[in-house]
């Protein structure tokens, strides 16, 4: 494994009906990510059943391979575990950006290790991986209001206040991926966790 590459797998569901979801925020992120490469994606090689984008953002800065798997997010362990092996990428090079419903909208978290957290995209990774040592980055998108359920929520698009804000996000979420590959996860934590409330 070469030390500088990394792998960032976008979470979220195939399909242009998806495409605006909540659902589909970890791969918003990667199209951001896929921009700054100056990269497209297309089909992965070896039989792995995602698209991906290749580059390095900067000259001499860590090469990423940007991959949305091409299941549905709750099928998303088997091509993210074909993806480790066919570039033979470690657990703990592979980021997982998903969206996240106990996290308030336009907030990010990033952890490495721990459970699913119900989350099933997740779930699905550590099961076909044998590991939850990886990366996440989770973006937040808030509960559902009133008595909507969450499986509608995130199936849901963004509203169009939100979408004044999703831009930032993303960028943000893309940011906080390259600084985790650059200077590492507690240098990216002390950038993008947003301060605790003074008491």
């Amino acid at each position: 494994m070469a030390d500088d590459l990394w792998l960032v797998v976008g979470l979220g569901n195939p399909g242009a009906e998806y495409a605006g979801n909540r659902h589909n925020v970890g791969q918003m992120v990667l199209d951001e990510l896929a921009g700054r490469l100056r990269a497209s994606f297309g089909s992965a090689a070896g039989r792995v059943n995602a698209r991906v984008a290749t580059g390095r953002v900067t000259p001499g800065g860590p090469r990423f391979v940007l991959a949305k798997p091409n299941s549905f997010m709750n099928n998303s362990g088997g091509p993210t575990a074909a993806l480790l092996s066919y570039y033979s990428v470690e657990p703990s090079h592979l980021i997982v950006v998903h969206d996240e419903l106990d996290i308030p909208f336009d907030t990010l978290r990033l952890k490495f290790g721990g459970g699913h957290g119900g989350h099933n995209g997740i779930r699905d990774i550590i099961a076909a991986a044998g590991t939850g040592d990886f990366t996440r980055i989770r973006v937040g998108i808030g509960r559902p209001p009133g008595r909507q359920s969450a499986a509608d929520f995130v199936l849901r698009d963004f509203t169009s206040t939100e979408r004044t804000v999703l831009p930032n996000l993303l960028a943000d979420a893309a940011d906080a991926a390259e600084k985790i590959a650059a200077d590492g996860l507690t240098a990216a934590q002390q950038q993008f966790h947003a301060p605790p409330p003074v008491a």
